[in-house]
């Protein structure tokens, strides 16, 4: 029997090694007798395996719904129902089969016949459910949006609509669907605020408020439930409603709603810096064009714009960048000792109460829930602790995202003291105190006072040397450097510093750490400032002497502009904090000499409490105070935009050479997934080196490419 999805099976061919989801179809008896077509999405690989979208997937899936519609109007079924394995609806399109598409009719087949399979399970003849029983992103959310009613489980996490940080458009419906289901604000959200915010999903509490679910309900009997409430809508005694749902073609307040909506989306991808990448401007380009016709209409506009945004450089950089780099390199870290190795860590101690301090207790309690120990010189610095821990908890409670239960049990397992005494028992003890050697010296010596034998010493130093602070211990093979990025909550990051006695034993427990604690590591040498401050700091001084030289402080703070980056350099040295920059940049000088300048008005802006060179000038803009200026003296050689731009980039190929040179890690993509990762590189530029042999600076400076053969 022929199927309309057969002209699509030329698609299959250019992707042989596509992990087909398939669609397996269980009859489910309903308590009237009549029957539910149970669709599950199952790759039938082990649950680590994420269920992904191809073009034989989704074939598979558009043969499946045809058979089912005739089912449907042969009166065989009552309903349909689709679900995943566990833990995953669908992890989204195959990043890897959608860039193997080398044209763009090939690309409009791969968007067309998403498409055609949708449009069957928002029009099956029947009722159609969507159990959203885990990750649902991109393709797999927009699988439940197409259908007419939705469930979500309690336990869902990874839910959104990612595509314009991947760099595509929501263009299996989502667009369309989503805001009129929704409403444009919260839809704005999913598709544009959380994707530019280091692509942040929601969980199954918060899409049943916002209304993307229609119920919600425990994990444990999730299917169950939903099948019994499926039963109760079929048969009338639960009607459901929609009260976030908007419908901008029949309701000029809607329509308004939407274009205010995209009109704040703009401004926001503008004030992001993602103006460079065509991705989320396209996506509020389709979804405005959308207001006033019909879905299939705007299925067009998707199709159009998925095709094309399939050839831009900037997704084939971001592939890149999530495929190559996040998800492969990321999850099989280089010269990361056999994981086999790696020591379990059931209480943690933390040295310090601080905020850096704080904040990383209370990660360890959240994900690893063991007992977690804070210290500090003074009770009231550990009560602050132990008082941000508790406040941060019951935020989370506030806004859904934990059980008040569980934060109870959470701020029981973690407790202060002003003794160190209470690491005795602990088997992993980091330190976040003052960023002074001598200070994280003493602090160490310390603790080995008192901890055991075999547990495992961590420093969260963020460019002293490691090797330095374990000079004086006794077993200065359980140090190691794990440095994580701030926020700590949100920064994937965590660089792994290896010092030259550190065991195979402690890095290895050091990665599986880790990935408990949800971050990527990365192995790095013991050198001054690591990977991704040794590269930041490089390309804040050359900004940062550009200014003091006499370049204009707008001038030299948008000069790197075309770069993309999440933040201009006054901005983020603001963010950062000045001493904590100008403390680095000291550290670097110190090891590195000239190509790491001291800025003497940075340390005037210090000395005299200025904490950041941009201030408010009262028209909704931003200028440098006259009283700012006051302070500071500069040289007489500016430069321009295009000068500074050179010079940085320039200057970022030598670094990254010279570090790659003195091994601080095993490549050029280990420092890209650190720049990814810890400092916001934006992944439609491909990551930093690839973007430095684009524009030419690997050659200038290294006379090589980082790599030769892309």
């Amino acid at each position: 029997m022929s199927s309309a999805f057969d002209q699509y099976q030329h698609l299959t061919a250019l992707v042989p090694n596509e992990i087909v989801t398939h669609s397996l179809i269980t009859d489910v008896t309903l308590p009237n007798g009549s029957t539910l077509a149970l669709l599950t999405l199952d790759n039938q690989l082990d649950g680590s395996k994420p269920t992904t979208l191809g073009p034989a997937t989704l074939i598979e899936l558009g043969k499946t719904l045809e058979t089912q519609r005739e089912r449907a109007r042969s009166g065989e079924i009552a309903a349909l129902a689709v679900t995943g394995k566990p833990g995953y609806l669908v992890a989204g399109a195959d990043l890897t089969s959608v860039a193997a598409l080398k044209t763009e009719a090939e690309g409009r087949g791969i968007a067309q016949v998403g498409h055609d399979a949708y449009a069957i399970l928002n029009d099956l003849g029947v009722p159609t459910f969507a159990f959203i029983n885990g990750v649902a992103l991109g393709g797999g959310l927009e699988i439940a949006l197409a259908a007419n009613y939705r469930t979500v489980s309690e336990r869902a996490k990874g839910l959104g609509l990612p595509e314009a940080f991947i760099g595509l458009v929501p263009g299996w419906g989502g667009v369309y669907r989503l805001p009129r289901l929704i409403g444009p604000e919260a839809a704005l959200e999913i598709m544009i605020k959380n994707p530019l915010n280091n692509n942040r999903s929601i969980d199954g509490t918060k899409a049943f408020e916002v209304g993307l679910a229609d119920a919600i309900f425990p994990a444990d009997t999730f299917v169950e439930q939903s099948i019994q409430w499926a039963a109760s809508v079929l048969d009338g005694s639960v009607a459901v409603e929609r009260p976030n749902s908007a419908d901008p073609e029949t309701k000029d307040d809607d329509a308004t709603r939407f274009r205010a909506s995209i009109a704040a989306g703009r401004d926001f991808v503008k004030a992001k810096n993602w103006s460079v990448a065509p991705a989320p401007a396209k996506v509020l380009e389709v979804w405005e064009a959308g207001i006033g016709i019909t879905q299939p209409e705007s299925a067009v506009l998707e199709v159009n714009a998925l095709s094309e945004l399939m050839q831009t450089p900037q997704f084939k950089s971001t592939v890149y960048s999530f495929v190559e780099l996040v998800q492969k390199r990321g999850k099989r870290p280089a010269g990361a000792p056999d994981a086999s190795l790696a020591k379990p860590i059931n209480k943690v101690g933390v040295v310090g109460a601080g905020l850096m301090a704080s904040q990383l207790a209370l990660l360890f309690v959240t994900q690893l829930r063991v007992p977690v120990v804070i210290t500090d010189m003074d009770q009231a610095r550990v009560d602050k602790g132990l008082g941000f821990i508790h406040a941060e908890l019951d935020k989370s409670v506030a806004k859904g995202r934990l059980k008040a239960d569980a934060a109870s049990q959470l701020k029981g397992l973690v407790s202060g003291s002003v003794s160190k005494d209470v690491y005795a028992d602990a088997d992993f003890i980091i330190e976040a105190v003052f960023e002074e050697l001598s200070v994280k010296k003493q602090v160490f010596a310390e603790v080995e006072a008192v901890a055991r034998p075999d547990a495992i010493l961590a420093t969260n130093t963020s460019s002293l040397s490691v090797t330095a602070m374990a000079e004086d211990l006794k077993n200065p093979e359980r140090l190691v450097g794990f440095h994580f990025f701030n926020p700590v909550a949100v920064m994937p990051l965590v660089e792994v510093v290896r010092a030259p006695a550190s065991t195979d034993e402690v890095i290895a427990t050091a990665f599986a750490l880790a990935k408990n604690l949800r971050k990527t590591a990365v192995l790095v040498k013991d050198a001054t400032g690591f990977v991704v401050n040794r590269v930041l700091l490089r390309l804040m001084g050359e900004v940062s002497n550009a200014f003091d030289d006499g370049t204009d402080a707008a001038v030299a703070d948008h000069a790197l502009d075309p770069m993309g980056l999440p933040m201009t350099p006054f901005t983020l040295a603001g963010v950062v904090g000045l001493p904590v920059a100008q403390h680095v940049t000291e550290s670097l000088h110190a090891t590195f000499g000239d190509r790491f300048r001291i800025s003497t008005n940075q340390q005037q802006l210090i000395d005299n409490g200025v904490k950041a060179l941009w201030a408010p000038d009262g028209n909704g803009g931003l200028h440098v105070p006259q009283e700012t200026l006051d302070l500071l003296t500069f040289g007489d050689t500016p430069s321009t935009s295009e000068e500074l731009l050179t010079r940085t980039q320039d200057a970022l190929a030598e670094e990254i050479g010279l570090l790659l040179d003195e091994g601080v890690v095993a490549g050029p993509e280990d420092v890209d997934l650190c720049m990814i990762l810890g400092a916001g590189w934006p992944m439609h530029l491909g990551g930093i080196t690839p973007y430095l042999d684009r524009v030419g600076a690997s050659e200038r400076v290294n006379g090589k490419k980082f790599h030769p053969e892309r």
